[in-house]
């Protein structure tokens, strides 16, 4: 086969490493990928958001299966565009990946289905916002209602960061178009767990946990970014949880999806809080989560490959997905000042001194005249694998001190 993957971050570092480990795959092209991927396949000089230009390239290689990481593409409708050439691709269609591209339609979908989900408003009226506020508490919770790169989502913790963070969105438009509307949303508390699922449009099936540490400083502090770290299994993810997140979330979810005649034959990921009161919905993602992503295919024992073509064909429920018993523990090392302003181009070193149970998945670099760079805000995922949590803790952390560029910064609670 040959394969085609769409992105260039640390998700999809991940998915090549896993596609080729497949023994089904004799080619697989990246576009654009990063100098991380440079030994896993081809890469190809084309955006993920230059869509024609994918399909193109695609249609002169004879490409079997693309596969999609980032989200922009999926909005887009890629999925649609490939498949009315007849290309195989692992992709909501347009209509599926507006669960992401729109909150407001995400939390209109969860009312619909009556799947779990905190209070919310949603207004592109700046002073209609600051009516919707005072029927709640605080903290709250304001979301730009498109993509933002995952830095979209503003909690305030009184009335005066409320009143500035509704600026921000509807009125100095920080988000771009993705500000057209807010939505207002409560603030839910308990312990956040992911649950990312492969989707056939008939079967959905979950993969194994995980725990995503969203803020850039240590005890849940700061601004929101795209993902710091990550651990896989989730302790909180009890049998009890997984029961009801099954009855009582993925299988509306999929309910839904059908009645609403989406053609989803992709990735979701359903950001899921565990409250008091039972697992609600924090969000919706159309596509694998990044670092998610690097801990959940560490674990998975079964080809990769082999479950996308399952999914493609609709098929899924005949594969018997596999996951290892050891636990894993990804650690973000990002550029000072991320998530916001941040300086690019310092020297990495050390990354030939990891040892063999941990992978380390390049987010933001590039190579210039032989020399490794930082290129992003978040540059590497230092992501091991062992027997219990504690020793993957222990050995991505010791690997962390191993690896050294200027402005290094990366929190030290991760998995704790």
């Amino acid at each position: 086969m040959k394969v085609l993957l769409i992105g260039s971050g640390g998700r999809e570092h991940a998915l090549a490493w896993k596609i080729k480990e497949s023994p089904l795959v004799q080619k697989l092209f990246i576009a654009p990928g990063n100098p991380g991927m440079e030994e896993l396949g081809e890469l190809v000089d084309l955006s993920h958001g230059d869509l024609q230009g994918l399909l193109d390239f695609a249609k002169n290689e004879r490409v079997d299966l693309t596969v999609v990481g980032p989200e922009d593409p999926l909005v887009q409708g890629i999925g649609d565009l490939f498949r009315r050439e007849g290309l195989r691709i692992i992709a909501p269609d347009k209509k599926g990946a507006v669960l992401e591209g729109s909150k407001a339609f995400s939390k209109d979908f969860m009312e619909r289905y009556k799947i779990p989900t905190a209070k919310s408003h949603k207004t592109g009226d700046y002073n209609k916002a600051l009516e919707i506020i005072e029927e709640y508490q605080y903290p709250l919770v304001l979301k730009a209602d498109g993509l933002a790169a995952g830095k979209g989502v503003l909690i305030c913790e009184s009335r005066k960061e409320a009143e500035a963070g509704l600026k921000k969105i509807l009125k100095d438009r920080d988000f771009g178009d993705a500000g057209d509307q807010v939505v207002i949303e409560e603030f839910l508390t308990g312990r956040e767990t992911s649950v990312i699922a492969f989707v056939d449009g008939k079967t959905m099936t979950p993969m194994v946990s995980s725990r995503d540490y969203k803020r850039i400083g240590e005890g849940d502090r700061g601004l929101n970014t795209g993902g710091m770290g990550t651990y896989s299994p989730n302790e909180a993810y009890t049998e009890d949880v997984e029961a009801r997140v099954r009855e009582e979330i993925l299988a509306p979810t999929l309910k839904g999806i059908q009645q609403e005649k989406m053609d989803y034959r992709g990735i979701i990921f359903i950001g899921i809080m565990i409250t008091d009161e039972g697992p609600k919905v924090l969000e919706y993602n159309v596509r694998f989560g990044d670092p998610e992503t690097q801990v959940i295919l560490t674990r998975l024992d079964t080809d990769l490959v082999e479950i996308f073509n399952a999914l493609e064909a609709g098929s899924l429920e005949k594969v018997d997905i596999q996951w290892k018993a050891e636990k894993a523990v990804c650690v973000i090392l990002a550029s000072e000042g991320y998530p916001e302003a941040y300086e690019k181009g310092k020297e990495i070193q050390g990354l030939e001194n990891i040892d063999d149970r941990t992978r380390v998945f390049h987010g933001g670099t590039k190579r210039e005249q032989g020399r490794l760079l930082t290129a992003g805000g978040r540059v590497l995922g230092v992501t091991s694998l062992d027997e219990t949590l504690e020793k993957a803790r222990k050995r991505a952390y010791e690997n962390v001190q191993k690896i050294e560029f200027p402005g290094k910064t990366f929190r030290r609670d991760i998995a704790r």
